[in-house]
């Protein structure tokens, strides 16, 4: 099974993965979206994604880096 918007921590080990010369403040949501619908077991679609869920991805990140 792979991953879901609500995955946010999953979602965040892998960004920090795949981008950890990214600082987390300074990410667009735009940005982050493209990120997490390009990882390989990310299922959903932008359609089930919104402001508050991207907003919660990015602090996470911004929690696990400190």
């Amino acid at each position: 099974m792979g991953l879901r918007w609500t995955d946010i921590n999953d979602i965040v080990i892998e960004l920090d993965e795949l981008y950890p010369e990214v600082e987390p403040k300074s990410v667009r949501f735009t940005d982050l979206m493209s990120w997490v619908l390009k990882l390989d077991d990310f299922e959903e679609t932008e359609e089930h994604c919104g402001e508050r869920i991207l907003e919660a991805i990015q602090m996470a990140w911004i929690e696990d880096r400190e």
